[in-house]
């Protein structure tokens, strides 16, 4: 099996993008087919011995369409012409004046050969020309319209050419009909045929406009990284296209200035503003050893960065990757809406038609059925119902990513909102991976720092590594052992300045006949809060402890109780001993601790939080994480994080900061929130309108709709559940 996303040209309304869908999954071989109005994209995965892009190409132009690869050369987009749409709306303006105005005021000022009671022929004429100019500006309806009912795909397009055509060939009758019968100029349809026509060019230009708007995310993701940059060789420096920058190659990036790449600082030190990537406001101080992102701002320093991504393998590429993949898949509640759309032009027809039927049997006149049948075809919104689900998506995946929040599809959008628990990996998660010194009890603190961390100076390990971090912070300068002795697992022996110093367990110094019980209480004390204790001796004698724990994250707590307010269950699944998980839990008010759990039995604890809770989602950051994330309903990694675990997961948290959790499901709250009021709105916007346009209410003595009341109706329908949709876009998350 093979997946491909393509690009899909000729769409325009949600049956468009279900006769896609619907060819396609007719093939011998395609497993599934995804078609997204909103980003034109179709994804299809299918069995490629079975079915080449030659068969898809064959059913999709058959369909009336048109199939691209993603990677061919953009065209560019087409959009409607503003000074067409000026032109229309101003002889529709004179149309109706000279129609319709003469109807409702007797001595309306107008010309004498466009007067309907002295010269009604000039009148119907007169309406002609300007009509037929307006269809002509307006002529794709009518192509695309027409070609797609034959091929057996009408759309909404077909819709508003079939009523517009069926219009203005009874008023060109009843033009004829003028000579022979002055009464006959109260049946012509000409003002609306060219106000249908206009208002929803109208609305289609201003829908257009704001189908851009949504896709502002992407747009601003890829004009974050500078198309130059300045490459040093050996002692000079030239300006290249970042596109022909390599791996390794030493970069120059001065204060004001984006890194063009990602990459590490080789030389200087510099405060970085990466708020266009992770959201956090902040600048991020960076030294030599340090990365840094491509398209993120050097805000104070000029520093020497070597490349260590390039391409498609940048952080920014993978970003807006994810972004776009989000975009292009579709969320489960769109289905509905699809299955809709696919028989919703048909069904508009024939209501359309047995409307209009049925009006005439009842003894009405055929401009009567005339009227109708064109309002009902023209009021029918497909569109609105095609563009509820994905705007809002499109809106919502660009929200989370201006905020550090990628979410890969449009699925796990929809599942995050109905998350009922939160499992969060210790450390690295709720921790900051990295131990630090916590407390030290002592005589002498100076001195018990500068021993420990010269004993340490030649160890490799995460203890070792706290003790000499919070020498250098302290501007403590230790020396290197004359001879030290690494016992794994147990501590260190070593000669500084021909003082025996141990540093290591209670049960290491006292094997090596050091008397420890001066610290044993405070140690027992600390080690039940979850922190690790060593003991430092000099010459056998006992100078102090040292406790070293992996602090929680600033926002941890902040996070957990977000969640609580949220009615979501918190949950630490650790490999870490029982007590120090214990401990974690108890200060963060966890609701359960799963401890000393082997990266193979995650997955099953996952299994069995779902069934006691509901949808669980997981928070990891290490590859040992890779199985509960795929496992859990919603996989959520870390940004910090192994590659494994954020491939595994559906959402990634680009601030490493766990109180994004409960922003991620804020914002698949508000996002699903969005998506039923559009469902809604188009829903019932069709339920209501359709029955009035056939006439219900005039049943009943009740006004009758008019074809370009209709058309108002139609296209401000689709308007507003795209500008809903951009109301995300101002939401706190």
């Amino acid at each position: 099996m093979k997946t491909e996303t393509y690009k899909i040209t000729g769409m325009h309304c949600a049956a468009c993008s279900s006769a896609v869908a619907r060819v396609m999954s007719r093939l011998d071989g395609v497993s599934s087919c995804e078609v997204n109005l909103m980003t034109e994209k179709m994804t299809v995965s299918y069995n490629e011995k079975k079915v080449t892009l030659k068969d898809f190409t064959r059913v999709i132009e058959k369909a009336g369409f048109g199939i691209e690869t993603c990677d061919a050369p953009k065209t560019k987009e087409a959009r409607y012409d503003s000074r067409g749409l000026i032109i229309a709306g101003i002889l529709s303006i004179i149309l109706l004046y000279i129609s319709m105005g003469q109807m409702f005021f007797k001595n309306l000022p107008v010309p004498h050969f466009a007067n309907m009671n002295t010269n009604p022929l000039g009148f119907a004429l007169t309406q002609i020309i300007l009509c037929i100019p307006v269809m002509i500006i307006g002529r794709k309806f009518f192509t695309v319209g027409f070609a797609s009912l034959f091929k057996g795909n009408p759309n909404m397009d077909t819709l508003v050419a079939v009523g517009a055509t069926a219009s203005f060939i009874y008023s060109l009758y009843m033009t004829f009909s003028v000579t022979a019968n002055n009464h006959a100029v109260h049946n012509l349809y000409f003002e609306s045929v060219a106000v249908v026509i206009t208002l929803i060019m109208l609305g289609k230009y201003f829908e257009q406009g704001s189908k851009e708007k949504t896709k502002a995310a992407i747009s601003k993701l890829l004009s974050l990284a500078p198309d130059i940059a300045h490459l040093k060789n050996n002692d000079t420096v030239t300006d290249v296209p970042t596109s022909n920058v390599k791996v390794t190659d030493i970069l120059l990036v001065k204060a004001g200035e984006k890194f063009p790449l990602d990459a590490k600082i080789i030389d200087g030190e510099t405060n970085v503003d990466e708020s266009m990537l992770t959201g956090e406001s902040l600048p991020v101080a960076k030294a030599i050893g340090d990365t840094v992102t491509g398209g993120s701002l050097n805000i104070s320093g000029n520093v020497y960065v070597e490349v260590i991504r390039i391409g498609d393998d940048t952080t920014l590429a993978k970003i807006v990757r994810f972004v776009e993949d989000a975009q292009a898949k579709k969320a489960p509640i769109s289905k509905t809406a699809d299955k809709v759309a696919g028989v919703f032009v048909p069904v508009v027809m024939s209501i359309a038609i047995i409307s209009a039927i049925i009006w005439l049997m009842a003894g009405e006149d055929f401009s009567f059925a005339v009227k109708i049948f064109t309002s009902v075809l023209v009021i029918a919104c497909p569109c609105a119902l095609g563009l509820a689900t994905p705007t809002a998506v499109m809106v919502g995946t660009g929200l989370g990513a201006s905020n550090g929040i990628l979410i890969r599809n449009g699925e796990a959008l929809e599942t995050t909102h109905k998350i009922k628990a939160a499992v969060f990996d210790k450390t690295g998660t709720l921790t900051k991976g990295k131990p630090e010194i916590t407390d030290i009890y002592t005589e002498d603190e100076n001195k018990l720092i500068f021993l420990a961390a010269s004993a340490e100076s030649a160890a490799n390990h995460p203890l070792a590594h706290a003790v000499l971090k919070f020498a250098e912070d302290k501007a403590i300068n230790y020396v290197a052992p004359q001879s030290s002795e690494n016992i794994a697992g147990k501590g260190v022996i070593a000669t500084v300045d021909k003082t025996q110093v141990i540093v290591g367990k209670k049960g290491f110094l006292t094997d090596n006949g050091v008397d420890t019980s001066k610290f044993d209480k405070k140690a027992t004390e600390l080690e039940k809060a979850g922190k690790t204790v060593m003991y430092i001796s000099e010459n056998e004698s006992i100078l102090g402890i040292i406790a070293v724990s992996d602090r929680l994250k600033d926002d941890s707590a902040k996070a957990f109780a977000k969640l609580k307010e949220m009615n979501i269950k918190r949950i630490i699944l650790s490999g870490d001993n029982k007590i120090s998980a214990e401990y974690i839990g108890n200060l963060l008010d966890a609701d359960e601790v799963y401890s000393q759990v082997l990266p193979t039995e995650k997955a099953d604890v996952i299994n069995e939080i779902r069934e006691k809770y509901g949808e669980v989602l997981m928070v990891g950051d290490g590859i040992n994480d890779a199985p509960a994330l795929t496992t859990a309903d919603i996989g959520c990694a870390i940004g910090s994080g192994s590659d494994i675990a954020i491939e595994s997961a559906d959402i990634v948290l680009m601030k490493n900061s766990p109180l994004d959790v409960a922003r991620a499901i804020t914002l698949s709250r508000l996002t699903m929130r969005t998506i039923k009021q559009n469902l809604f709105w188009a829903f019932c916007y069709n339920v209501i309108c359709i029955p009035i346009a056939a006439g219900v209410l005039h049943i009943f003595s009740g006004p009758l709709l008019s074809p370009m009341i209709a058309g108002l109706a139609m296209s401000l329908s689709s308007v507003c559940v795209v500008t809903n949709a951009l109301r995300l876009r101002g939401k706190r998350l």
